[in-house]
């Protein structure tokens, strides 16, 4: 009975010793599979002429697969740093993509010589009713009483005035009597010589717009209301570019905002910078800080823009006065234009003297004598002023404001 029990514990003994060697055999081996690194396969390259598709994603509410971790000691290539291209900038004074797309082209005015000749077809209303209309007359084959009078009263409806209207008629009757034969070329060659000597040649009809020792030439363009006063001021801009000047504007009606936003764009086409103040602010003070820009930018020309004022208001013209005794802290102002409507006749006149006793008016401009059959009014606005027509306006067109030249204004009335 011993015996037995003896060889039953032996068999049970050697059955658990074999059980561990099979199991720690197992363990060794998974051991061994686990402690190799992993293999990364690259993906496989498109055959040529194929397309590489991209790998399908996961159907929707799927868990996404995650990649398995390294295992402890494996080693891992360190990924190279990604770097980024700085962004090219732009040289310095070179405006920005941005800029350069918001910035208007600049454009080249007309050039102002001769610029009267190629508008004379913008006179065609002064040119039928006072032109043609003296010259059909002084060809009648009888020049009697009846005939100077109908001369006079084309003369004073064409606004010359009364007393340029009787000096020409005087010198026009001499002069026929002496001439005796009148032919169509000699009445016209009369007819010019006299009203070119009524407009005057002799004044001095330029524009003071050159830089002298004290700083740039200011330029004060002044008027009443509704007469064209800043769309003068930003043409007359495009005329001083056009002769080579370089120009800053003042936009000193701070009475009117869309007055500064119509400046502003008259010189951003020309490529001319505008000082401008707040709505409501400080003419005079605007005016003062245009000048100083125009000298530290070493400008030829500073145009400033006066608010339109009615003659009849005594503050408002007192203001002007303020203005100009402002900008003369400064230097000299060396022009101021009174800017006149043409359509207006002898009421232009009546604003010229109050304009003319606050201020020192040195030039003329007559706008809108394209739509007016009064053309006479160049003559007689200069005898009541003393002070030559320098511009005429002609149209809406923006290179429209010309020079005034007597001899080629004259010819194109005779056409």
């Amino acid at each position: 009975m011993e015996y037995v029990i003896l060889a039953v514990v032996i068999a049970v003994v050697a059955i658990g010793a074999i059980t561990g060697l099979v199991v720690s055999g197992k363990r060794r081996r998974e051991l061994d599979r686990s402690s190799r690194p992993p293999t990364i396969t690259a993906p496989a390259k498109p055959e040529p002429g194929t397309t590489a598709t991209a790998p399908a994603k996961p159907a929707e509410g799927a868990a996404e697969p995650t990649a398995p971790p390294a295992a402890t000691g494996a080693t891992q290539a360190p990924e190279a740093p990604v770097t980024e291209e700085p962004a090219e900038e732009p040289a310095v004074g070179e405006p920005t993509a941005e800029e350069a797309e918001a910035a208007p082209a600049i454009e080249v005015p007309e050039p102002t010589a001769g610029r009267l000749v190629r508008l004379r077809s913008r006179l065609s209303r002064s040119q039928s009713t006072l032109g043609k209309g003296l010259l059909t007359l002084l060809s009648r084959d009888r020049l009697d009483e009846d005939t100077w009078e109908e001369i006079e009263e084309t003369l004073l409806t064409a606004d010359v005035g009364v007393g340029a209207t009787q000096e020409l008629v005087d010198n026009l009757r001499t002069r026929v009597k002496v001439l005796g034969t009148r032919t169509p070329d000699e009445l016209r060659g009369l007819l010019r010589e006299e009203l070119v000597k009524l407009i005057g040649t002799e004044a001095d009809r330029t524009v003071r717009s050159v830089k002298h020792e004290e700083g740039p030439a200011v330029v004060l363009v002044v008027g009443v209301n509704g007469v064209g006063k800043t769309t003068t001021t930003g043409k007359l801009a495009r005329v001083l570019v056009a002769d080579g000047r370089k120009v800053v504007l003042g936009a000193a009606d701070t009475f009117r905002a869309a007055a500064a936003d119509q400046l502003q764009t008259w010189g951003e086409r020309v490529g001319a910078h505008t000082v401008r103040g707040p709505e409501g602010g400080d003419p005079a003070s605007v005016a003062f800080d245009a000048v100083k820009q125009g000298i530290a930018d070493g400008v030829d020309t500073v145009l400033i823009d006066t608010a339109g004022r009615l003659h009849t208001k005594t503050g408002l013209m007192d203001e002007l006065g303020k203005v100009k005794r402002v900008v003369e802290k400064h230097g000299p102002v060396d022009e101021v234009l009174l800017v006149l409507d043409a359509t207006t006749g002898q009421n232009g006149l009546v604003q010229a003297r109050v304009f003319a006793e606050v201020v020192d008016i040195t030039g003329i401009v007559l706008t809108k004598l394209d739509g007016t059959a009064k053309g006479g009014i160049v003559i007689s606005v200069q005898r009541e002023l003393g002070v030559p027509v320098k511009l005429i306006g002609l149209g809406e067109g923006a290179d429209d404001l010309a020079p005034f030249e007597p001899g080629a204004f004259v010819d194109a009335l005779l056409g």
